[in-house]
C-alpha cells in the first residue's frame, strides 16, 4: 500500500487490473452501504466498453497511484440499489449539513482512508472536504500526476469535515435511508442553530430534513424558524406528520404558525391532532394577531388564592415541562379572576406553609385580551416585566405573555 490517504479525485480514473495484469476498465464511482457499514467502500464501479461492473471490496487487493488491482475476477455488471451509496452521483457536488459546524455546505472532494486487512486495501471514508484545497485537486486532476498536485496543495489550508460530521441531504423519498447515516446528529444541534440551516436550504431539503426529525425537535426548530418558512415546511409534510409537530408546540407558538397557512390546510391539520393541544390552539386562532389574546400563552401555572408554598413547590413538580421558562406562578380566586402574581425565587426562601398570598407582589400588573400589542410592548417596557398575565373582560385568567413573545414581536418589525 503506497498511501495510507487517498482522495476521490485520485481515484477516479484509475486503471483496474485484473490477476494477470490486464486492464479491465477505469474506476467510474464507489459506492458504500450504510445499512452495511456507513463508512467502509463496498463496491467499486468500473466502466469498461459498453457496460460498468461491480467489484466487491474483498475481491480487491491493492489500492495506490499505479491502479486498483484484484485478487478475484468474478465480476457483476453494474445493477442500480436503493440501497447503494454511490460517492459521485451521490455525494460530489452536493449540498450536506455539517451538523459540528451547524451549517450547509457543498462538497468538492472526498477523502479515504486506506487499512489494511488481511492483506488487502480496504478505503473508508474520512472526512469530506470543502475548502480551497479540494478545489485545486479538481482543477488539477487529469493535467498534473497526483504526486505533484499533493506537493502543491501543501500551502493551502485544509478544510474538511469528519464523516460522522456529516448528514446527507436527500429529497427523493424512494432514497430517504440516506439521512439515517448520521441522522441522530442534527438532534444534538441547538433548535435556533438547526433553524439557521434549514432557512439556507431549498423546500425540498427542508422537508427531507423534517421528516427525520424527532417530533420534539421538529417543533423546537420549527418555533425558531422564520414565520414564512414556516408555513412552507408544514405546507411540504404530511398531515399527519405536521400535526404531531405542532402538537409538540408551544400553543401560542402553534397558533402563529397554523395562522399563516391556508384556511383549509390549518383544519386538516387540526383534525390530526389530539383533543387537549387542538381545543387550546383553536381557542387562540380566536383571537387577533395582534392583539394581547394573540400572543399570549396558555401553558402557565396557577393555584387558589388559598394555597400554601407546599402546594405550589408539588405544582410545579406536576409541570416540570414549564419550569424552563417558568417566572412567575399566578393566584386565581373560586370565579378564576386573578388574583395575584408571585416570582418562583420567592417559594425557596419561604416555609412549607406560607399562605402564597402573603408572597403576592404588591402591584399585579394585568392587560386585557383585546389589549393592542403596541400598549403589551410598552408595559413590558414601563415595568421591567418578564411575565404579564392576560384576563378577559370578567378579571379572569386566560394566558401569560412573556419577555421572549414581546421580542418576537420586536425582531418581526
Amino acid at each position: 500500500m503506497a498511501e495510507s490517504i487517498l482522495y476521490l479525485t485520485e481515484l477516479l480514473g484509475l486503471q483496474v487490473y485484473d490477476l494477470k495484469g490486464r486492464k479491465l476498465g477505469v474506476l467510474k464511482d464507489a459506492a458504500i452501504v450504510p445499512l452495511v457499514h456507513p463508512s467502509r467502500v463496498d463496491r467499486y464501479l468500473v466502466g469498461g466498453g459498453w457496460a460498468w461492473l461491480t467489484i466487491r471490496y474483498d475481491q480487491v487487493r491493492s489500492v495506490s497511484f499505479d491502479g486498483i488491482f484484484l485478487k478475484d475476477e468474478q465480476l457483476t455488471p453494474y445493477h442500480s440499489d436503493e440501497y447503494m451509496f454511490r460517492i459521485v452521483r451521490d455525494l460530489l457536488d452536493q449540498q450536506i449539513i455539517d451538523a459540528h459546524g451547524r451549517k450547509v455546505v457543498r462538497v468538492n472532494d472526498v477523502t479515504f482512508e486506506c487499512r489494511q486487512v488481511d492483506g488487502a486495501d480496504v478505503l473508508h471514508i474520512l472526512e469530506v472536504d470543502i475548502g480551497l484545497r479540494s478545489i485545486f485537486r479538481r482543477l488539477m486532476r487529469g493535467v498534473l500526476p497526483s504526486r505533484w498536485v499533493r506537493k502543491l496543495q501543501s500551502p493551502i489550508v485544509p478544510n474538511s469535515i469528519p464523516w460522522e460530521f456529516c448528514n446527507i441531504l436527500e429529497p427523493d423519498p424512494q432514497r430517504r435511508l440516506r439521512l439515517n447515516i448520521t441522522g441522530k446528529l442534527l438532534e444534538t444541534i441547538h433548535p435556533a442553530d438547526l433553524a439557521d440551516i434549514v432557512e439556507d436550504l431549498s423546500p425540498e431539503d427542508r422537508e427531507a430534513v423534517f421528516e427525520t426529525l424527532d417530533d420534539e425537535v421538529a417543533a423546537d426548530t420549527l418555533s425558531e424558524v422564520e414565520p414564512g418558512i414556516q408555513a412552507s415546511i408544514l405546507e411540504s409534510l404530511e398531515t399527519e406528520k405536521a400535526a404531531d409537530i405542532v402538537e409538540e408546540m408551544a400553543p401560542d407558538e402553534a397558533a402563529d404558525v397554523l395562522a399563516e397557512l391556508e384556511e383549509e390546510t390549518t383544519q386538516e391539520i387540526l383534525e390530526e391532532m389530539e383533543a387537549e393541544p387542538k381545543t387550546d390552539v383553536r381557542e387562540l386562532l380566536e383571537f387577533e394577531e395582534d392583539t394581547a389574546g394573540g400572543l399570549m400563552n396558555t401553558e402557565y401555572v396557577s393555584l387558589r388564592d388559598t394555597a400554601t408554598v407546599a402546594d405550589a413547590m408539588s405544582e410545579l413538580k406536576a409541570n416540570e415541562e414549564l419550569l424552563e421558562t417558568l417566572n412567575t406562578l399566578f393566584l386565581v380566586d373560586a370565579a378564576g379572576r386573578l388574583a395575584g402574581a408571585i416570582p418562583v425565587a420567592k417559594l425557596f426562601v419561604a416555609s412549607g406553609d406560607t399562605p402564597l398570598k402573603n408572597l403576592a407582589s404588591d402591584t399585579m400588573i394585568q392587560v386585557r385580551e383585546k389589549e393592542h400589542r403596541d400598549r403589551v410592548t410598552e408595559t413590558f417596557d414601563k415595568y421591567n416585566l418578564l411575565t404579564v398575565a392576560v384576563v378577559d373582560e370578567d378579571g379572569k385568567l386566560s394566558g401569560v405573555i412573556t419577555a421572549d413573545d414581546i421580542i418576537s414581536v420586536l425582531r418581526q418589525r
